[in-house]
């Protein structure tokens, strides 16, 4: 079954063309089925290659997934434009009296700040706080995985000596996960981050479960024993050229930054990258749609507790 976004959203021209089955609202219309309604908070600067990514994800998966794009109030993106906020995007306000079978909540690159000085930190707590009660499974992303358990859980993120930067091998702490279901006994995940959560803080926290994690990178999955909160501190939704254009981008900028590990071949950069996590990555959000949501969210969304 396709993935429902609006009609003239960007994301639909590029997933028709890699044959994604795309539905927009208007055929939607036609069909007498009631769609996963899912919940995309992007705070992500790049707006349209995000929303992009994960409804390319979202849509690789037999059930109907009817997507609602949420903005902050209180932070202004600099890198979309106001038209394209306008026409596809919600304030967060707009949307708080429904109810929705998951949520995803993306990272945002303000990990050099203190939660409390990131300008909607208040704005973002009361939504972690309301998905508690009207979110039936919420996936929390990089830096949205360290606030939701800095919020929920009071888990401080650490500053690392670098940046950790490229795809690194991952193997599951916890085998009978049924998140990754069909998981290889090694997959390889994209991060881009420059600080981290540490697993003996993580442990502390009874509700919490370690999933997967990677020697290089640290603690990867995490959730709450009932599912109703998953934490992923990598990006499986980045594409082919995410990392490149950090790279270029950090370069141009005259920051400090290594070529990504594992991704150009023979770490050459002038070298097309190689793609190692996708058949992961549509797994991860297969199955999490299928296990964490489809399966057990209740008909009627008001049900939701």
């Amino acid at each position: 079954m396709p993935i429902k976004i609006p009609n003239e959203l960007p994301a639909t021209k590029t997933l028709t063309e890699e044959n994604i089955f795309v539905m927009t609202e208007t055929r939607a219309m036609t069909q007498d089925i009631r769609p996963l309604q899912i919940l995309l908070l992007n705070l992500m600067p790049t707006k349209i290659d995000t929303e992009t990514q994960l409804s390319r994800l979202l849509g690789n998966t037999p059930l109907q997934v009817e997507l609602t794009l949420a903005r902050v109030r209180s932070h202004e993106p600099k890198n979309t434009s106001e038209e394209h906020m306008l026409a596809f995007y919600k304030n967060f306000d707009e949307v708080s009296h429904l109810n929705f079978d998951g949520m995803i909540i993306t990272g945002a690159p303000v990990e050099h700040l203190p939660f409390e000085e990131v300008d909607y930190w208040g704005e973002l707590c009361r939504i972690m706080e309301w998905s508690k009660t009207h979110v039936h499974s919420t996936f929390h992303i990089c830096w949205g995985a360290q606030a939701g358990l800095y919020y929920h859980f009071g888990i401080q993120k650490k500053p690392l000596p670098e940046k950790m930067f490229g795809v690194f091998p991952h193997t599951l702490d916890y085998r009978r996960a049924i998140l990754f279901r069909g998981f290889d006994d090694v997959f390889m995940v994209p991060h881009s981050r420059h600080t981290t959560v540490d697993r003996a803080d993580i442990e502390r926290v009874s509700e919490l479960r370690i999933l997967a994690s990677s020697d290089e990178a640290g603690v990867y999955a995490l959730m709450t024993k009932n599912g109703r909160q998953i934490f992923i501190t990598g990006h499986s939704e980045y594409d082919a050229q995410t990392l490149n254009r950090e790279y270029k981008r950090d370069v141009a900028a005259g920051k400090p930054i290594k070529i990504p590990i594992n991704y150009f071949p023979n770490d050459d950069p002038t070298r097309e990258p190689l793609v190692s996590w996708r058949a992961h990555a549509n797994l991860l959000y297969s199955n999490w749609l299928n296990y964490f949501v489809y399966q057990t969210t209740p008909y009627d969304l008001k049900d939701i507790r």
